[in-house]
């Protein structure tokens, strides 16, 4: 993804311990990651982030994914500083947020970043309206402001006529709206969400996905959003970080990840997708020397998986192109079933492996 870059991760380790500090003086920074991680467990201290590194760009939602104890969950909380790093950086817009006073951070926080979390952690003696307005409180804004700003998030996602309710009066998937509305009450340059829709029913989940994306649209937020699922950052993400033991894996678009994992731990999380869901048209297409004229087009970039209906439809075929309307090749039933044919040959050697 190109653009502008909104948050950059430099080299950020976490290290629980007596004494993380003292594996960061001059004489150890030469060290390779991996070593010095070895040596710190030697010396009964626990790498949580190992030399992770990664930007997000402007608009961009970018997934952090991985096991129960991978590390994602406290690399998005050094990101934020809800806890500290012991070395590394962390740029949004070029400043280094653990290089912030306490006073400066807390501005940071109430003006510039949105935290959603898997607790709701609404306030229950407040209603719907209050608890998305108490953030705006805080920053001290008048009352009139701070309810029209208020009534303008509960409108957006989908809230209206519930805004005098108390959480307890709400349902699982109205109450985490409730908490996607308080953190876009500050209207955020940078959204942080850590497994916000892990603790929700699946139908009620996949709602929050779609509500998520509809947000994302309209608003064009520069988001880290954790999860432990590949199917939601499937559908979610722009990139993806993998993680494990601390260590960032492969940093790509889903379908990089899919196609191209970069070793047996990738390709397990990707191996159980449908290839189908990930295959643009593009990817899919072959060039044809005769053609029929006139055959529908369609955008390089589109999703097999919504084709599927209009290629049964027109069995000749669909031409791709570009933006720019520029012939790449075209989908037919045939092209499509080598593609996959040929996807899955190559996962077959990974799955003989793992």
């Amino acid at each position: 993804m190109q653009g502008e870059v909104k948050l950059s991760c430099r080299n950020l380790w976490k290290v629980y311990g007596t004494d993380p500090k003292k594996f960061f003086n001059t004489a150890q920074s030469g060290q390779d990651p991996a070593a010095l991680a070895t040596k710190m467990r030697a010396e009964w201290h626990m790498p949580a982030a190992i030399n992770v590194a990664f930007d997000v760009h402007v608009g961009e939602t970018f997934v952090i994914m991985g096991l129960s104890g991978s590390g994602k969950s406290t690399v998005v909380r050094c990101l934020s500083r809800l806890v500290d790093a012991e070395h590394g950086q962390v740029l949004l817009d070029g400043q280094d947020l653990l290089a912030k006073t306490s006073r400066e951070l807390i501005d940071i926080r109430r003006h510039k970043m949105g935290m959603v979390f898997q607790n709701f952690g609404l306030l229950p003696h407040l209603s719907v309206i209050e608890n998305i307005a108490f953030p705006l409180k805080l920053q001290g804004l008048p009352a009139a402001e701070q309810r029209a700003r208020a009534a303008h998030v509960v409108e957006l996602v989908g809230l209206s006529g519930r805004e005098n309710s108390y959480p307890r009066q709400l349902s699982g998937g109205q109450q985490q709206r409730v908490g996607i509305a308080r953190s876009l009450a500050v209207e955020p340059e940078l959204w942080f969400l850590d497994e916000p829709f892990s603790a929700l029913d699946p139908l009620i989940r996949r709602q929050m996905q779609d509500e998520f994306l509809r947000i994302q649209r309209v608003l064009k937020k520069s988001i880290v959003f954790i999860t432990h699922d590949f199917m939601e950052a499937l559908r979610i993400a722009d990139r993806m970080a993998i993680m494990r033991d601390g260590r960032v894996v492969q940093i790509g678009t889903p379908e990089e990840l899919i196609l191209h994992p970069a070793d047996d731990y990738v390709a397990q999380f990707t191996g159980e997708v449908p290839r189908i869901k990930i295959l643009r048209a593009a990817q899919c297409a072959a060039e044809m020397a005769s053609r029929p004229e006139s055959l529908p087009q369609i955008q390089h970039d589109t999703r097999i998986e919504g084709l599927l209906p209009l290629l049964a439809a027109n069995p000749l075929g669909l031409d791709v192109v570009n933006a720019g309307g520029d012939y790449l090749g075209t989908l037919t039933a045939a092209s499509l079933i080598a593609t996959l044919a040929k996807a899955e040959a190559d996962r077959a050697p990974e799955a003989a492996h793992g």
